[in-house]
C-alpha cells in the first residue's frame, strides 16, 4: 500500500507512521517542521517526506500533486494535523479564532479537496481525517477548536456519500484528549488516550473502512450524553460546562 501522512509531526500520527511501516507500506510523510519531521522519518525505512505549511491554504494543492508524484498512486491517506490553539485568546481577539478555525477545519478542506478529487478519479482509496469529540458539542473550555471540528466532521459527511460510489472510503476519526505534547498544560485523567494505542485504532479504523470512529471507543457511550443533555441543564453542571 502506498500510504500519505499529512501532519506526520504529531505523537499519534507518528505512531500510525511506524504500524503502516512495520506491515510493509511504502509511506510519504508531510510535516511542518523539517527537525521534527526527520526523526519520524528516521523510524520509517524508505519514507520519503516534505515539510509543508498547511496554513498557507494555496499552496496545499501542490503539496498533494507533489505527494502523488512521488508515490504514484495513494491507497490511504491519513490527516493528522491540528491545534488546539488558545480559547480565552480566540474569544477577544480575532485572529487568534481565526488561527484555530484556518489549522482546523479550511487547512484540511484545501488538503481533502485536491486528495479526493485524485481518488475519485482513481475509483480507490481511503481517506482518514482526525477529528475531536469537541466537535460534538460546544463547550466554553474549547468552544472555537470544537466548531471547527464539528465544521469538519458535517465537511466529512458529504465527502463520504459523494465519494462512495467511486470506492474511496472516508473515516471520520473523533478522538478523546491524548497524552501527547499538544495537551502538555492540561491536567491528565483516566479517559486520556495513549498517543502508540490510539494510532493503532486509527488504523485499524480506516483499514475497516469505518465511516466513523470514537477514538479510544468509550467516549461512543459518553458522547451522546453529552450532546443530548438539555442547554438548560448542561449549563448548571460544571463538569460538562465548565471552563
Amino acid at each position: 500500500m502506498n500510504v500519505l501522512v499529512i501532519g506526520a509531526t504529531s505523537a499519534i500520527a507518528a505512531e500510525a507512521a511506524a504500524l503502516y511501516t512495520a506491515r510493509g507500506d511504502r509511506l510519504h510523510l508531510i510535516g511542518r517542521n523539517p527537525e521534527k519531521l526527520a526523526a519520524v522519518v528516521s523510524r520509517c525505512e524508505g519514507a520519503s517526506s516534505q515539510a509543508a505549511d498547511f496554513c498557507q491554504l494555496d499552496d496545499n494543492a501542490g503539496v498533494i500533486a507533489r505527494a502523488l508524484a512521488e508515490l504514484g498512486r495513494i491507497d490511504i491517506a491519513l490527516i493528522a494535523h491540528g491545534d488546539l490553539g488558545d480559547q480565552l485568546a480566540s474569544e477577544r481577539r480575532f485572529d487568534e479564532a481565526e488561527h484555530i478555525l484556518r489549522v482546523n477545519f479550511t487547512s484540511v478542506v484545501s488538503l481533502l479537496v485536491p486528495l479526493a478529487n485524485a481518488m475519485e478519479a482513481a475509483k480507490s482509496g481511503r481517506l482518514g481525517v482526525i477529528t475531536s469529540v469537541a466537535g460534538d458539542r460546544g463547550r466554553p473550555r474549547n468552544y472555537t477548536y470544537g466548531a471547527a471540528k464539528g465544521a469538519l466532521n458535517i465537511y466529512l459527511q458529504g465527502l463520504r456519500t459523494r465519494l462512495y460510489p467511486a470506492g474511496v472510503s472516508v473515516t471520520t476519526l473523533k478522538l478523546g484528549p491524548v497524552d501527547s505534547p499538544m495537551t502538555t498544560a492540561h491536567a491528565k485523567h483516566a479517559l486520556f488516550g495513549k498517543p502508540a494505542a490510539v494510532a493503532r485504532s486509527i488504523v485499524r479504523a480506516i483499514d475497516g473502512r469505518a465511516d466513523e470512529a470514537y477514538v479510544p471507543s468509550f467516549w461512543r457511550a459518553i458522547m451522546p450524553i453529552v450532546k443530548h443533555t438539555p442547554e438548560r441543564l448542561f449549563q448548571r453542571l460544571p463538569f460538562l460546562s465548565g471552563r
